[in-house]
Parts: C-alpha cells; structure tokens; sequence
C-alpha cells in the first residue's frame, strides 16, 4: 500500500518549470495518489491538463475557494457545475467559509458555500471542506444537512477537540499536514485525542511545508515526513500510518 496525498495544489503557476519533477518525485516517494482541489473556474485547464497526463496519480476536484468567491462567484459557480459528471472527478472542493483576511464577504461566501454542499449531496460526493476563522459559521450551514448527506474531508484542520469530534461524528475525516511537525502546534493533543482512524495525510501544497522544509516549497513528496511525526505521536509504526490513512481516504473517495 502506498500514501495518498488528500490535498495538493500541483498547478503550473506553483511549479512553472518543474511541476513533473515534483510529481515523479512524489512517485518515487511511495505517493502514488495526489488529490487536487479546484479554486475557481479560472484554474480548471491547468487542473484537468495535469489530471489527464497522469491519469494514474493525480485526481481532480471540482469547487471554489471561499477567497475566490468575488463578485462573478455566480458565473463561476455555473462554469463548474458543467464539470461535475465529467469523467474522473473525485468530489467537491475546495469550498467552505474563510474569515481571515476579509468578514465583508461573508454572505456570498455562505450562498457559494451552501450551493456546492447540494451539488455535493445531490451527486453523491464527498467534499473537502476549507474552513479558517469561520467554524461556528461553517457548521451552523452543515447542520441544515441531513447527517449522512455531507462526508469529507475537514482540510488543514486548525479547530479544537470538540470541532474534530463534531466533524468525526458527522463522517469527516481530519487534514493534518505539515504543521503537525511545527514544534508549537495544537494538533498532538488532538491526534492523540481522535485517533490514526480518523485522519488522512495531505500537504497541501505548495504551502506549509513539514520540518525540516518549513518556509520552503511544499510538494506532495513530503508525505512521509508528516507520517513519520504522527507515527511518533501515537507510537505507531509508520506503515501503520500509511496503510490505515490510505484505507480513510478510500473510505471517503471511494476507490480511485
């Protein structure tokens, strides 16, 4: 069983000159599957060219980013719809609420939100959720759904124990990427907490990258290092890491 990376960002604008490199690189690191968040309809060439060059290794989502859901988030939304059935797409995202940088924005970040949540219930599809300085928001919007409705994946997870247990209790799994190997971080107690069952590894690259690459350019090839530091969290060894995470992300995206 090799890794699978739930979450990178492997467009040409993140690595103009040597995005195959990096993807051979993940290959050659026993990451065999890399998962691809859409951001808007703008990237979607980029997202699919890449997808259909390695059929094998990389898989495309479908969505918009809660940071770009600007004033054409109507036309947008309506240009990725028209993708949703096309062959190879694993589910939605990345979509969700994010308050960080700007609050003024925050009622068609819901709208844009809520209408992917339908797309994803209505075609059956996991999600992967996106949610910074916005959880209360966030799961007020999931609560209108039926339980068993929405599964996913709860990215880059940054909340406390009760939002994990929240998300787990509604089948989400948890993100943990490369912060978990910052050496302040709040994720130990948490991992210890909820468990290896409940995770899946992503890197989401190429941002946060791992120790000893932090500040550095993340790629999906880094893997290894975040499966190595929860190993150690749970005094597993790292083949249990990568077999039982790989065994969640197929519990979420199905076969792939």
């Amino acid at each position: 069983m090799s890794y699978i990376d739930t979450h990178g960002h492997l467009y040409r604008e993140y690595y103009l000159d040597d995005l195959d490199v990096v993807i051979n690189r993940a290959i050659n690191a026993d990451v065999t599957k890399i998962i691809l968040p859409c951001v808007n309809a703008y990237t979607i060439n980029d997202l699919f060219d890449i997808s259909n060059k390695y059929p094998k290794n990389l898989f495309p989502l479908i969505g918009l980013h809660p940071t770009d859901v600007r004033d054409d988030y109507k036309t947008q939304l309506k240009e990725l719809e028209l993708h949703i059935d096309d062959s190879g797409i694993l589910g939605i995202g990345e979509i969700g609420l994010d308050l960080y940088h700007d609050e003024g924005l925050i009622e068609i970040q819901k709208e844009a939100f809520t209408t992917q949540l339908n797309w994803a219930k209505d075609n059956h599809l996991p999600i992967s959720l996106h949610i910074r300085n916005a959880y209360s928001e966030s799961i007020s919007i999931l609560k209108t759904f039926k339980e068993g409705d929405i599964v996913g994946i709860l990215h880059c997870f940054s909340g406390g124990i009760q939002e994990a247990k929240w998300a787990i209790d509604r089948g989400f799994k948890l993100g943990i990427g490369g912060v978990v190997t910052f050496k302040k971080n709040k994720l130990v107690n948490i991992i210890q907490e909820v468990g290896i069952q409940h995770i899946v590894l992503e890197t989401d690259a190429p941002f946060l990258a791992p120790e000893p690459h932090r500040g550095k350019r993340n790629e999906s090839a880094y893997i290894p290092l975040i499966a190595e530091r929860i190993s150690q969290i749970l005094d597993l060894s790292i083949e249990d890491v990568r077999d039982i995470t790989t065994k969640n992300a197929h519990e979420i995206f199905g076969d792939f």
